[in-house]
């Protein structure tokens, strides 16, 4: 069984800060990109929501244009109750 020794534990230490300064350095490259991809992605979702709703819109209002035909059964004719 080895034991822990100062020297493995500085070395392990400057490892972890290595990584993470490398890890800030390449968020910062890389994160507005990723950033502005994501951006985009979700104004495009965005505009294709709009557009279908406009879509449905103009299709209700053209089925609402159209006005229904009535049916003539015959002429209302207003009675009394005679008792």
């Amino acid at each position: 069984m080895e034991t822990a020794s100062m020297p493995g534990f500085v070395k392990t230490i400057l490892w972890i800060i290595a990584i993470y300064y490398i890890f800030k350095f390449l968020a910062r490259l890389f994160l507005p990109v990723v950033a502005k991809k994501v951006v985009e992605k979700a104004a495009q979702q965005f505009q294709q929501q709009q557009q279908q709703y406009q879509e449905q819109q103009q299709a209700q209002t053209s089925k609402a244009e159209k006005p229904k035909e009535k049916k003539i059964v015959g002429d209302y004719i207003d009675f009394e109750e005679i008792k």
